[in-house]
């Protein structure tokens, strides 16, 4: 069982980037850039085995580096990550096991650390991901194996994201179809890495147009029901998210966003 990383980076140095993410098995490197070009090394060392394919590309759109580094995927076993993302010696390991324990997944969804304040989920049990339990996890947990992708002809979204024309979302997105195609997909209590704090790419604070996408997204994600799951969010989050902008105000800018497809 062939573990692969798919990383989406954004102006890195590719032979750091590997070494810095503690990458350890075959990788798949995109990294949005100002050039063309393609790279290939092979790890041996320190018991890391693996070909790295390092593709640079000036496009930006990190649902558009995640479906180029999905393209050139080979792996029975695909890890989606970031270029912030260590992950954890013998993740590849880790990876296997949890696939041989559950012989019936299509994906796996895997903890990773992050900061506590910008935590949306933890895994402390095993459970199965439905309709009403998916739209909490990033790209950097999902993993999947690749035949039941290819299989299901899923891809990320090139409206949502870092890059893209609205903020956030691709994660949740991507999770959707994958659902709604029949891929039958699991959350395990198991840790593969650890995100290095940074400054985020798309996030500037709770501003008008947070809330704007966010309401564009709730669209595509819950259609009819966008409103109600829109003043949920905010009911949830009213504490840290509206401090500058009024609940009334914020829940009006993400009816905006509803409205505008």
């Amino acid at each position: 069982m062939k573990v692969q990383v798919l990383v989406s980076a954004v102006g890195q140095n590719m032979t750091r980037l590997s070494e810095k993410m503690n990458i350890e098995t075959d990788a798949v490197i995109v990294n949005q850039c100002d050039r063309y070009d393609y790279e290939e090394y092979s790890l041996e060392a320190d018991g890391k085995s693996g070909r790295i394919q390092c593709f640079s590309m000036k496009e930006r759109g990190v649902g558009l580096s995640r479906n180029t580094a999905l393209l050139h995927a080979d792996a029975d076993i695909c890890l989606f990550s970031d270029e912030d993302i260590v992950l954890t010696k013998g993740y590849q390991d880790r990876i296997r096991e949890a696939y041989t324990s559950y012989p019936k997944a299509d994906m796996i969804l895997f903890n990773v650390k992050v900061d506590p304040s910008r935590r949306t989920y933890w895994n402390d049990r095993a459970k199965k991901i439905h309709w009403y339990n998916y739209g909490r996890y990033p790209a950097y947990s999902i993993s999947g194996k690749l035949e039941a992708l290819r299989q299901a002809n899923v891809h990320f979204s090139l409206l949502f994201g870092g890059g893209a024309r609205y903020s956030n979302g691709e994660d949740s997105l991507f999770l959707k179809d994958c659902l709604r195609a029949g891929l039958k997909i699991y959350a395990l209590p198991v840790c593969i890495g650890e995100e290095t704090l940074r400054e985020s790419t798309w996030f500037h604070g709770y501003t008008e147009k947070f809330f704007v996408d966010r309401g564009v997204l709730y669209r595509y994600l819950y259609g009819k029901a966008s409103r109600i799951f829109a003043l949920r969010f905010l009911l949830k989050n009213r504490k840290e998210m509206c401090t500058e902008i009024p609940f009334g105000k914020a829940y009006r800018l993400m009816k905006k966003g509803i409205q505008s497809l």
